[in-house]
């Protein structure tokens, strides 16, 4: 069995995809890139405002899931360019302060709309 998951609170799905899936007691969210849910835009700064979204709108999408970021167990961290390492990750980290998850983080060539960052994530089903 499995769950799509879908809200408004978090960007829409730009593909032939969901915005999360439950299933086997895990939730796998698909990628955020940092775009304002209620615009449809870019918010406005560098990476560490983009980093802020992305990980805002993959909060939203666990909720809607049922669970949160304090579940997450693996994220995987897709950068336009690795010299924003240190500012992406000072932001990652004020959002996964206690118990971070397991991460790879990797350098694309390209991501959707040209964004300098995107996240996915893998959490925990249900209530803590």
């Amino acid at each position: 069995m499995r769950q799509i998951i879908k809200t408004v609170e978090a960007p829409q799905a730009i593909g032939p995809y969901s915005q999360a899936v439950v299933a086997g007691g895990f939730v796998f969210a698909s990628g955020q890139i940092p775009l304002d849910p209620k615009t449809g835009e870019f918010v406005e700064g560098g990476i560490a405002e983009q980093t802020e979204q992305v990980l805002r709108n993959l909060s939203k999408v666990l909720e809607a899931a049922g669970t949160s970021l304090a579940r997450v167990v693996k994220t995987t961290v897709y950068m336009a360019d690795m010299n924003d390492f240190a500012a992406m990750n000072e932001v990652y980290g004020s959002f996964f302060e206690q118990e971070p998850p397991a991460r790879s983080t990797v350098q694309a060539a390209r991501l959707p709309r040209d964004a300098r960052v995107e996240i996915d994530v893998v959490a925990l089903a249900g209530g803590e």
